[in-house]
């Protein structure tokens, strides 16, 4: 294999380089242009030579010149055509005319002319956001960016899902992130942003983890030497609603960026801290039926968040030549997320038998339940580029984490309305250390001048030990005593080896690729209780292919038509495998299953999209995907008044929608985008010998609108909804946010200061509420509906101190955060 790769290497290395001439086309953002189109001319003559239209990435190429003097033209719709002139070439050289921005404007040949910038860009495998679509995230972090997108929603409890799943995957600036999705975006502050690629259809390059696909959160840089350094302050305004909270929630919070660079160095430095707390209630009912007795327990009280974040960040970037790329990262942070949720049951009564008049009340009692999540870590990277003289590059990666998570749990059962009196006090915690390493070698040529290949090798290693403690007493003066059954050690580690091979080319109008990505994974999974009952050492082993295609079609220049396959895998989390059961509330246990397969994915989708005049545009997505081995929680009864929440393989699922998009300018103050999507989800599988058949359709829709009153002034309203959705064991609701920003800028832009209304409610519009039911018949009934706090007034300061141009680039988590 050494040898191989070494021959072809060698063969490469000693081509000999025709005449070329090559380049790269970007707006004036430094944004790449796919489908530009470049066109050669003879300088005195200017007959056309050739014409080539740019990469995915924005490069172009010229080969097989003759000598001459000759010029080239740029243009892209809605851009100005730029010349290039007085190319010189001479004895088989190679010109390369670096980086070729358009600006944005109206072509003299065109009759229309063109004034708002497109924020919305399309290519073969992604749709990109630009962040200044984004107004109602300023302050916030990226998870309030993300939610912005046309097939992004995110419920009550913070779960995000992508298409109506929740399994996707994160990339940092093209870097994997494996970790709890909505816990990863509230590390990075969303003033960082750049843009957001969604990535539907991944090529064999990425890893095939995530079954909705990718999102690839672009940081902001620039190319221009100097120093950049930017602070941003947040500050919540007194809560309007108090839900009978008992403590105050803050809403605060600080980032800075500090970058330096020149011609050969890159120093990025950063550090944020952010406190995000958020107030609300919630109203349920659970009824159990067992050993035919009916039980029936109301609720209502508080359920809120105390959230804050501290990290640091640190980058070197070193380019020693124009061939040469070395960057050393380090990123380490503090995180706690309490979650309080203090409920009265009232009106608890039983009914034995069941269809009887025989009625015996229970007492009332107050639940007071407090879940700390808390996440130390501290990571560092390495990674090396080499550009070949024959234009190939050979790319290095090492990424090594260390990562201590845990916190407690404490749940009190109480008198009331006599705090004092107690029935039952359980404390659980648990320490989670994490190791996690990752390493890939790829290399990358063309074969000609449009077609291209890569190949690499990946390792990924995965570490994860638990120690769980579970404790429980009955007296304030006694102390806790161990609970055997629920105490545990579990302690999982995963292998992962692959190969990947990717083939892409251009032939005019058509642009067409190709992948195989085969990974082999190895997972053993230890478990040990406190009681000696259980010692067992699972493993689960297998190879597997990932292919990938995709096709795209020019079929003018405003009309584009594509293809696309990919296989993908959801893996499962240690936390998804623990089959210890961990007290989250009064109401529920939470467990898994040791046993869990991964989650393979199918998915295909036909694209569309159509530019319009005045640089609108439509675009719509028909996708497909069949996922086996899908994973749910699901319900049973534990006792008579708690309920058993257990992840399994429950069957295998078929999903069918469509997405549809419009970027529309309204006029040169006016411009908004449109999103929705509309799928039929049909689950079809048995769980606990019964089965399991849900088949509904649900629709979401994003909507972002933003009316500039000056160049330096605007108000931007979004709004995103989801349906009520059917799931494997019930309901939940329909859920909404409506959101106000007006934003005004100072000293040439070098201060910019918003203003935020979030979820705007006035009373009236039952805005961040959601409720969520389960039932299984003649076992169990519940139902919570969750109350979230609304109109939250919001200020954000942002300013620029050192004026060059951003080029910072951070490092982000692989392992540790989706087991937070």
């Amino acid at each position: 294999m050494k040898s191989s790769f070494n021959l072809i290497f060698i063969f490469f290395c000693i081509l000999t380089i025709n005449s070329q001439i090559i380049g790269n086309v970007s707006d004036d953002l430094d944004n790449k242009l796919e489908y530009a189109t470049v066109v050669l001319f003879e300088q005195n003559s200017d007959n056309q030579i050739d014409g080539v239209i740019t990469n995915i990435d924005g490069d172009f190429k010229f080969n097989n010149i003759k000598d001459g003097y000759y010029y080239i033209t740029a243009s892209f719709l809605g851009y100005k055509t730029k010349k290039i002139s007085e190319i010189k070439i001479l004895d088989n050289i190679q010109i390369d005319l670096g980086n070729i921005r358009l600006e944005i404007g109206n072509n003299l040949d065109e009759v229309v002319v063109s004034t708002q910038r497109s924020t919305i860009i399309n290519k073969i495998d992604r749709q990109i956001y630009k962040s200044e679509m984004f107004k109602s995230a300023r302050g916030s972090t990226v998870k309030d960016v993300i939610r912005q997108l046309p097939s992004v929603n995110i419920n009550s409890l913070g779960e995000i899902s992508v298409r109506g799943s929740t399994g996707f995957s994160i990339l940092l600036n093209g870097t994997p992130i494996q970790g709890a999705m909505s816990t990863i975006l509230d590390q990075l502050p969303s003033n960082a942003v750049e843009s957001i690629e969604f990535i539907t259809a991944p090529s064999a390059k990425f890893d095939p983890d995530g079954k909705a696909g990718l999102i690839n959160i672009l940081t902001k840089k620039g190319a221009i030497q100097g120093a950049y350094g930017q602070i941003n302050l947040k500050s919540g305004f007194p809560s309007v609603e108090k839900y009978g909270n008992d403590i105050v929630h803050n809403r605060f919070g600080s980032d800075l960026t500090y970058n330096i660079t020149n011609d050969n160095w890159n120093i990025s430095l950063g550090g944020s801290i952010l406190r995000n707390d958020l107030g609300g209630r919630r109203e349920g009912e659970v009824f159990t039926i067992i050993d035919n007795v009916f039980n029936n327990f109301p609720s209502s009280g508080e359920r809120s968040f105390d959230e804050i974040n501290f990290n640091g960040r640190f980058t070197v970037e070193y380019s020693p030549s124009l061939f040469d790329n070395i960057s050393v990262g380090f990123f380490a942070g503090k995180r706690s997320k309490k979650r309080l949720a203090d409920i009265v049951y009232y009106d608890n009564y039983r009914i034995s038998p069941v269809g009887t008049n025989n009625k015996t009340q229970y007492i009332s009692y107050f639940n007071h339940n407090l879940r700390e999540r808390k996440g130390d870590f501290i990571l560092g990277n390495l990674n090396y580029s080499h550009t070949l003289k024959n234009k190939s590059i050979l790319n290095f990666s090492l990424l090594y984490e260390y990562t201590l998570l845990g916190g407690p749990t404490i749940n009190q059962n109480l008198g009331h309305p006599d705090n004092s009196i107690l029935f039952q006090d359980e404390y659980n915690t648990n320490d989670n250390p994490l190791y996690g390493l990752r390493t890939q070698l790829d290399y990358s040529f063309d074969l000609n001048k449009n077609t291209k290949l890569d190949i690499g090798y990946q390792y990924r290693d995965l570490d994860h030990t638990g120690d769980f403690v579970y404790q429980r007493r009955y007296n304030f003066n006694d102390p806790f005593y161990l609970v055997p059954e629920f105490s545990s050690e579990v302690n999982l580690k995963r292998k992962i080896h692959s190969f990947f091979s990717q083939f892409s080319t251009q032939k005019e109008n058509l642009s067409y690729s190709a992948g195989l990505r085969i990974e082999s994974m190895k997972r053993n999974l230890l478990l040990k209780d406190k009681a000696n009952t259980i010692d067992e050492n699972l493993q689960y082993n297998f190879t597997k292919l990932y292919p990938s295609a995709s096709v795209q079609y020019i079929l003018n220049e405003v009309t584009k038509l594509k293809l696309a396959y990919s296989k993908r895998v959801e893996r499962t989390t240690t936390f998804k495998m623990n089959p210890f059961p961990e007290r989250e509330h009064t109401e529920t246990l939470e467990q898994g299953d040791p046993n869990l397969k991964p989650e393979f994915i199918d998915q295909i989708e036909i694209g569309f999209e159509k530019k319009l005049k005045n640089n609108n545009k439509i675009f719509s997505s028909l996708y497909l995907r069949n996922t086996k081995n899908v994973v749910n929680r699901v319900n049973t009864v534990y006792n008579d008044s708690i309920l058993n929440r257990i992840y399994s393989n429950v069957g295998n699922s078929r999903t069918i929608g469509i997405e549809i998009g419009a970027d529309l300018n309204k006029s040169k103050k006016w411009k908004s985008f449109i999103g929705g999507n509309i799928y039929n989800y049909d689950l079809k599988g048995s769980f606990d010998n019964r089965p399991v058949k849900t088949n509904s359709i649900i629709y979401s829709l994003n909507l972002n609108s933003t009316y500039s009153f000056w160049n330096d002034a605007s108000l931007q309203f979004t709004f995103n909804y989801i349906s009520d959705r059917i799931t494997a064991q019930g309901e939940d609701s329909r859920y909404y946010n409506p959101n106000l920003t007006l934003e005004k800028t100072f000293l040439n832009n070098r201060l910019k200061i918003a203003l935020q209304w979030l979820n705007i409610d006035l009373g009236l519009l039952k805005s961040n509420e959601q409720r969520i039911t389960t039932w299984r018949k003649d076992e169990f009934y519940t139902t919570t509906n969750y109350i979230y706090e609304v109109d939250i007034i919001m200020l954000n300061f942002s300013y620029i101190f050192k004026n060059g141009k951003n080029k910072s680039k951070f490092i982000e988590s692989e392992f540790g955060k989706r087991e937070f």
